[in-house]
């Protein structure tokens, strides 16, 4: 098992913990922190590094898609729904259902909204742009209120 890193990004919905092992980034989750626990310091992996920079320039409406590398850790069907979500344009949304029918598995409307919502890779696999069928705001790990930010900030740098 690899070592893991951990660093702490202090976003405009909240602070983002970001793990990697040397290679890749594992996860991207809001945390309740209020305070940066993880710095950066000479330890800190350059995939680490370049994740925090790429999330920086993404708030900073500077960075519409992600080129460093990170790891799904899930089922295959799991992975295809996150690879799927990737697809998804920056300020665009799309519904559980074209993500199913993206898949070519258009009865797996509920098993897509499952695997969204165990996304470790928020912003960067960007479940938040996904919506109910009826155009509404549907559940969201992070809280409907980050959704909305996101998808409110993702179009205002369109």
């Amino acid at each position: 098992m690899s070592k893991e890193y951990k660093l702490d990004y202090k976003s405009p919905v909240g602070v983002l913990e970001i793990v990697s092992t040397e290679e890749a980034i594992c996860s991207i989750l809001f945390t309740e922190q209020d305070s940066i626990v993880n710095h950066l310091d000479e330890e800190t992996p350059k995939v680490l590094q370049d994740c925090f920079e790429q999330l920086d320039e993404y708030f900073k409406g500077k960075r519409h898609t992600f080129t460093f590398p990170y790891i799904f850790k899930g089922t295959d069907f799991q992975k295809t729904v996150w690879s799927a979500l990737t697809r998804i344009p920056f300020a665009e949304t799309c519904s559980y259902k074209d993500i199913a029918v993206m898949i070519e598995n258009e009865k797996a409307i509920r098993a897509v909204g499952s695997a969204n919502g165990k996304n470790q890779l928020s912003i960067v696999v960007p479940c938040h742009r996904i919506i109910g069928s009826n155009g509404k705001l549907t559940g969201y790990a992070g809280g409907l209120w980050r959704k909305e930010w996101l998808l409110q900030h993702e179009k205002s740098f369109k």
